[in-house]
């Protein structure tokens, strides 16, 4: 997902979220200043599916619960709301805030060209915050690899790569999921992607 700037808006927490109830586009929220999110390709959605249906199945009645695209995650300690593409809480306070989870258990985030080196820096960071977490999930459909960074007990982030074929341990969910599976019905777009940047 793309964020644009909206440089006229500069709110607090409690302002932005009575905001944006209000606004029929979705805005992630940095430290007073809103970001108007814009569309993904068909790819980006497809893949995000996979990932959420392949959670939702493996977590039915666990008391956790599953996130797509349109929730919010707190992250208090760096004045952030972000809207990952999917989320996993398992955490009983996050049912009292209906607005948005500040403790997940894992986030997801689908790559794209012009988000990828957010998603790997900035936003990272900030979700490295998160005392909750414990795997952040990158999915690169370009490259047609799943990467898992996962906390490990000396609370540094240790990455788990993976490609076509291989299965994929989503350890704090204790989850297996493939790397096909998530990448299913994904290619077409990236087909697309490469057809349209090839020169003329």
């Amino acid at each position: 997902m793309i964020a644009i700037p909206q440089a006229e808006k500069h709110f607090d927490t409690a302002a932005y979220l009575a905001w944006e109830e209000t606004q029929a586009e979705r805005h992630e929220y940095v430290a007073g200043e809103v970001f108007a999110m814009v569309g993904v390709r068909q790819s980006h959605n497809v893949a995000t599916g996979n990932l959420y249906g392949s959670l939702r199945r493996a977590l039915r009645g666990s008391p956790c619960r599953v996130f797509i695209e349109s929730v919010k995650a707190r992250i208090e300690a760096a004045d952030c709301f972000f809207y990952p593409d999917v989320l996993v809480t398992c955490d009983p306070r996050d049912r009292l805030t209906p607005d948005y989870v500040s403790h997940p258990l894992l986030i997801a985030e689908i790559l794209s060209s012009s988000t990828a080196a957010f998603d790997r820096g900035g936003k990272f960071a900030a979700y490295r915050k998160l005392e909750s977490l414990q795997e952040y999930v990158l999915i690169d459909l370009a490259a047609r690899r799943v990467e898992v960074f996962r906390r490990d007990a000396t609370n540094h982030w240790v990455l788990h790569d993976h490609g076509p074929g291989d299965s994929v341990e989503l350890a704090s969910l204790a989850v297996q999921v493939t790397v096909d599976e998530l990448l299913e019905d994904t290619a077409e777009d990236v087909t697309a992607q490469a057809s349209e940047a090839a020169p003329r």
